[in-house]
């Protein structure tokens, strides 16, 4: 597995003003180990990963299922082994008021939850202050917490930290979750344009 794939702690950026949505993830040292360039005017999801801006080794892609699915399911596969990591579904009417999704494995069995920390700050957000208030996601395997995506304050770009610190057994694969932080960033992007 890639070295991008090794570390407990992610920081993903995204640019808010760029006209195609350009993310970059760096290791704790800062260090860009991934970067991603959604095209644009696609009917269905298809985002590609790479080992760093230069785009010539594909290492993830996260793919949806159908063009328009209000529960909407994305694949994620391996693009150096053609392995099915495993998938991420939105839950259609539970992410109007609070984002959830269910986490599945290879085999589309749901093995996790993926979703905002607080209803009523999930609420505010919606209601009042839309961007302005951070989101914080808690990714849970069965009852266990294996991860934290907490979004940094930022006016100008969007900035999610990826903790899997508390998951020290490597429950989760690093590339299941990454990509769940492209996803969220890729959806909340949409729903603040």
């Amino acid at each position: 597995m890639l070295m991008a794939f090794q570390h407990n702690n992610y920081l993903l950026r995204r640019q808010v003003f760029a006209l195609a949505g350009k993310f970059r993830v760096y290791d704790p040292s800062e260090n860009l180990v991934l970067f991603s360039e959604q095209k644009m005017f696609r009917l269905r999801e298809d985002i590609r990963i790479y080992s760093d801006e230069s785009k010539t080794q594909e290492v993830l892609t996260i793919k949806a299922r159908q063009i328009i699915d209000f529960s909407a399911a994305y694949d994620v596969m391996d693009s150096t082994t053609g392995e099915k990591v495993g998938a991420l579904r939105r839950k259609g009417w539970r992410s109007m008021l609070r984002d959830e999704w269910e986490v599945l494995d290879a085999n589309d069995q749901p093995r996790g939850m993926l979703f905002e920390d607080s209803m009523q700050l999930a609420l505010l957000r919606r209601l009042l202050l839309g961007s302005l208030l951070p989101q914080n996601y808690d990714l849970t395997l069965g009852e266990t917490r294996v991860a934290d995506l907490r979004q940094r304050f930022n006016l100008f770009r969007y900035e999610l930290d990826l903790d899997f610190s508390m998951d020290p057994t490597r429950t989760l694969d690093r590339r299941l979750g990454i990509a769940a932080g492209i996803l969220l960033a890729t959806v909340e992007g949409k729903q603040s344009n």
